[in-house]
């Protein structure tokens, strides 16, 4: 269980299989961002369609609402969102240094107030394990702290802080049935990601994720930390990079050795009207699509794009319909799956470098600007 068997390698990128209780896992891989036990719009059964076979939930959110136990109680997150597929949780880690309202950071762990109700709550490694493990997703992660990337003074400490408590979530970790990956954090410092990717390198984790980045630093920034710490972390592991899913990141960190990634980006867009297309990012809200007779892209094989015209689609937004943000998020979800798995055909076959270039002319130079005409 949990093994990570690569098949192809082009460079750095790489295509694997990952083997979990739910099922295996083809890498390189994006997976849907579920917060709250849910993909925003769609039922799992559509995610499903769209060829996502990894969904991530959010122990943070899970946790305070409904409850970890509550989920326990249901079954596990599998049976209680009826997602059959693997599933990876976060440690709540980013949700507490991003949304929880006045928090305090000891070596223990972080006292915070929740941002729903303002309830004070202590989150500790030990607790964080624990919580993810009545989830019962079949990827956990440990707790660990997200600072300001180029904060030098303060990465310092919360480095130290990162792996103290990563030696503390391998030693409170229960389940068998779920693998552990550790965090690599340091900002954008060299020296501190050099650290901190041999220190967790070290530890008997089943997987490594990268975090910290995506979080206010700039693309060369975040694509020189990915490259170094790459070339440190085991060959024989999967590598997560956290919360990064630009059509732009996914092509990047492929080259750079990435395997797992995530990001709310796709269904984000989606309920602000914007969908991937060949000419661009569009903003369908524009009365330049009233007649267009389109689909958002002929060459898409999802359900929005086989059945609807980008007039319909705009209809629907103009008239406020809830049916919007579905085709829309089915269809931005449906670009990044496709992208995927173009890339992986692309390393197997050798020929993933020579196809960067018009990857990135149609993904990279198209996807990162809207078109507002």
């Amino acid at each position: 269980m949990f093994e990570y068997a690569i098949e192809a390698r082009e460079g750095q990128a790489r295509v694997g299989i990952f083997q979990t209780p739910h099922g295996d896992i083809r890498t390189p891989v994006f997976a849907p961002v579920g917060t709250q036990a849910t993909v925003k719009t769609l039922t799992p059964a559509q995610v499903e369609e769209l060829g996502a076979t990894l969904v991530l939930a959010n122990t943070y959110h899970l946790y305070l609402r409904p409850g970890d136990e509550v989920v326990r109680d249901m079954g596990g997150l599998h049976a209680f969102m009826q997602w059959p597929h693997p599933m990876l949780t976060d440690s709540g880690g980013y949700q507490v240094f991003s949304l929880a309202r006045m928090r305090k950071v000891d070596e223990q762990g972080v006292t915070f107030k929740n941002h729903i109700d303002g309830s004070t709550h202590h989150l500790t490694p030990e607790k964080s394990i624990a919580i993810q493990e009545n989830l019962g997703a079949d990827v956990i992660m440990t707790f660990d702290e997200c600072a300001d990337p180029h904060n030098r003074e303060y990465l310092e400490k919360a480095v130290e802080r990162t792996h103290k408590w990563a030696e503390r979530c391998l030693a409170s970790k229960k389940r068998k049935d779920q693998a552990l990956f550790g965090i690599v954090q340091g900002g954008v410092f060299p020296e501190l990601r050099t650290s901190s990717a041999e220190f967790i390198s070290a530890l008997p984790f089943q997987g490594v994720a990268i975090g910290g980045l995506s979080v206010g630093e700039t693309k060369t920034e975040t694509q020189a930390m990915v490259e170094l710490v790459n070339e440190i972390l085991p060959e024989e592991k999967p590598r997560y990079l956290m919360g990064v899913g630009t059509p732009e990141d996914l092509i990047e960190g492929v080259r750079r050795g990435v395997d797992i990634f995530d990001c709310v980006l796709p269904t984000r867009l989606a309920r602000h009207h914007s969908v991937f297309a060949p000419e661009g990012r569009l903003n369908l809200m524009n009365s330049v699509y009233i007649k267009d007779e389109r689909p958002i892209n002929k060459t898409c094989d999802c359900y929005t794009c086989s059945h609807f015209s980008r007039a319909y689609l705009r209809h629907l937004i103009m008239a406020k319909e809830l049916l919007a943000g579905t085709l829309l998020s089915i269809h931005n979800l449906r670009a990044l799956v496709s992208l995927m798995d173009e890339i992986r055909s692309y390393i197997i076959q050798g020929i993933f470098e020579k196809q960067v270039p018009s990857l990135s002319e149609h993904w990279v130079n198209n996807a990162k600007r809207t078109v507002h005409s």
